[in-house]
Order: C-alpha cells, then sequence, then structure tokens
C-alpha cells in the first residue's frame, strides 16, 4: 500500500470556497507529476482518495498513467476515524493500493498500525505534503515494515 499526503495546496486562510474544493498549487501540480514518476513502478492495481479535491487531484496524474479510476472514499477524508480505516484497509486486501489523504489522516493511520500490528516507526516520523508512506504487509493483513519516501 502506497499512503501520499496530498501535495502542496493553496493555503487553507486563502481560500474563500469550501475547504474540500482548495485545489492544488502550481507546486502541487509539479509534485503531482513526479509522485506520478516515483509510485509507477510498484504496480497498483487501485487509487483511492480523499474526496477532497487536492488529494484527488495528487493522484490523478498516476492514474491516467495506469489507467486506472481515481476511487473517492470519505475513510480518507479529513478527521477519518481508526475504525473507517480499517474498514478500507480490509476491503484492499489483496491489492496494491494508492491511498491519497490529508496530514491528521496519516499519523492516525500509522499509530493505529503500530498498535494493532506491532509495526516500528521513529517516535518523530514525518509527512510532507507530497511523501509517501509505503506499508508492505504479511498477506493477511498485517502492515509489517514502512518506508519512507520524501516528496519528490
Amino acid at each position: 500500500m502506497l499512503l501520499v499526503r496530498h501535495a502542496k495546496a493553496g493555503e487553507r486562510g486563502r481560500w474563500d470556497g469550501p475547504d474540500r474544493l482548495r485545489p492544488l498549487t502550481e507546486k502541487g501540480w509539479e509534485q503531482a507529476r513526479q509522485l506520478s514518476d516515483q509510485l509507477a513502478g510498484y504496480g497498483a492495481t487501485r487509487v483511492v482518495s480523499s474526496p477532497y479535491v487536492r488529494c484527488v487531484q495528487t493522484v490523478e496524474p498516476l492514474a491516467e498513467r495506469l489507467g486506472l479510476p481515481v476511487e473517492e472514499s470519505d475513510a480518507l477524508a479529513e478527521g477519518a476515524t481508526t475504525g473507517q480505516l480499517d474498514e478500507l484497509l480490509g476491503s484492499l486486501r489483496s491489492e496494491t493500493a494508492v491511498l491519497s489523504t490529508h496530514g491528521d489522516v496519516i499519523p492516525t493511520l500509522l499509530d493505529h498500525l503500530v498498535e494493532r500490528d506491532g509495526l516500528y516507526l521513529p517516535s518523530d516520523y514525518p509527512c510532507a505534503k507530497g511523501s509517501t508512506w509505503v506499508l508492505h504487509g504479511d498477506g493477511d493483513g498485517c502492515v509489517t515494515r514502512a518506508e519512507y519516501l520524501p516528496a519528490p
């Protein structure tokens, strides 16, 4: 599983519309294109995103490259619970999935995997915009290893 934090978006305080509609900046679009290059070789079979525009836009270049749709899931939206995340992960058990989400969801999920699966992570793990956590499993739904890919 490839857990992606959305790329650079416009500043929340300067955006007039609903936050769900806040798009990527030009730098964010460049990050999204570079993420496509960085992640294409992992053989993703599904691309799932928070319904927030910036998350969808972050994985659009990769999905297009792979010929896959971007599926939207509220389980990846800001404020998602561990229960929602567990349900989503269970549905993706046999997939190589790219998950595009937010800066609050990634630590929630990673902390949950530390507790649930005994996953080892340093206490101050990074989560920069446009970065990816590659999560490796044992085939039974248990995440056994994680590696961090800095934002391109």
